[in-house]
């Protein structure tokens, strides 16, 4: 940082100040945790000296905290893979279901915006489209922050509503299914070249929640990798051009994942498996009739307070999968 030319290539100087941060926050929340360990010691040898009931349970106290600052911080030093610390590209499509899932994709997707805002990320909505009668038919989501692909790379895969459903007349219980795919930010690979020639590209009219956030152009973007079949579409910004770039720059991303799983035989750690959206094939259950329970089926992670894992809480089911790889 102290070379002159330090700030020529602007883009570059900002990926060592972010890179610096990152080192500076991980030795600050060690040294942290040094200083926890330090004081308990220090407590420890006073009540050798003279034992003292209030003494005790401070210090019975701090070293639960101690435990439990040092299982986050284990959990973060375990996202050490080639993509942890990027952002990511969240997308939530309905399955099997019809409005009832559409309804559902719509409260997954204010269950994560709400645990972006609670982990102070930046969520930009890239395409978002309307249900035929309620929900959303499916969003994706740019989501900015240190180590967003890491944490949520296993919320990937099919999430499983039983309900009571508002929008039957009998008030019958209902299940609805959604997808969730998570897929890291890449920095783009010269080695990744898109021929113009393999593309679809179909312009549209945005479409949003009303108001001012309705655009009247065709600004939308839909572009389909025709070789690969891959679909992105992106209508955030209100220029056609600017959201072509965006567009672009996704694709470049899922082409290059795709070329990593072919190379590398990985798909099972970048894509995870992919199931069809339906009985049977969900990583985890919200159930809120006849009883309350949210069920991880893979780590068996569960509560019952259903309302606050839809507001949002879910770090307990991340860490858990997160666990899995200790």
């Amino acid at each position: 940082m102290e070379d002159s030319s330090f700030w020529n290539n602007r883009e570059k100087a900002e990926e060592h100040l972010k890179e610096l941060k990152e080192k500076k926050d991980l030795i600050t929340q060690i040294e942290d945790k040094k200083e926890m360990i330090n004081s308990n010691k220090e407590i420890w040898n006073l009540l050798e000296q003279e034992d003292d009931e209030a003494v005790r349970e401070e210090l019975t106290q701090s070293i639960i905290k101690t435990e439990k600052e040092l299982e986050k911080l284990n959990l973060l030093l375990t996202l050490s893979g080639p993509y942890d610390k990027n952002n990511c590209i969240l997308e939530i499509h309905p399955g099997a279901g019809g409005t009832e899932s559409c309804d559902w994709a719509s409260m997954l997707y204010r269950m994560y915006t709400r645990w972006c805002e609670k982990k102070k990320y930046q969520v930009t909505i890239l395409d978002y489209q309307d249900g035929d009668e309620a929900g959303i038919k499916s969003v994706s989501l740019l989501v900015k922050g240190y180590y967003a692909y890491g944490y949520l790379k296993n919320e990937k895969g099919v999430h499983r509503l039983v309900r009571l459903s508002p929008f039957d007349s009998n008030n019958r219980r209902h299940t609805s299914f959604a997808s969730v795919e998570v897929t890291p930010e890449i920095e783009q690979d010269n080695s990744i070249e898109i021929d113009e020639k393999d593309l679809k590209i179909d312009v549209y009219r945005s479409t949003g929640a009303g108001g001012q956030g309705v655009n009247t152009t065709d600004s939308a973007v839909r572009i389909t990798h025709l070789p690969t079949k891959i679909v992105v579409t992106c209508q955030n910004e209100r220029s056609q051009i600017q959201n072509k770039e965006q567009a672009l720059k996704v694709l470049k991303n899922k082409l290059l994942l795709k070329k990593i799983e072919e190379q590398e035989k990985e798909l099972s750690q970048i894509k995870g498996e992919q199931k069809n959206i339906e009985f049977g094939s969900q990583i985890r259950s919200y159930v809120m009739h006849p009883y309350s329970l949210v069920k991880d089926h893979r780590t068996n992670e569960e509560t019952s307070n259903v309302s606050k894992v839809l507001d949002g809480d879910i770090d307990d089911f991340i860490e858990s999968n997160l666990k899995k790889g200790l």
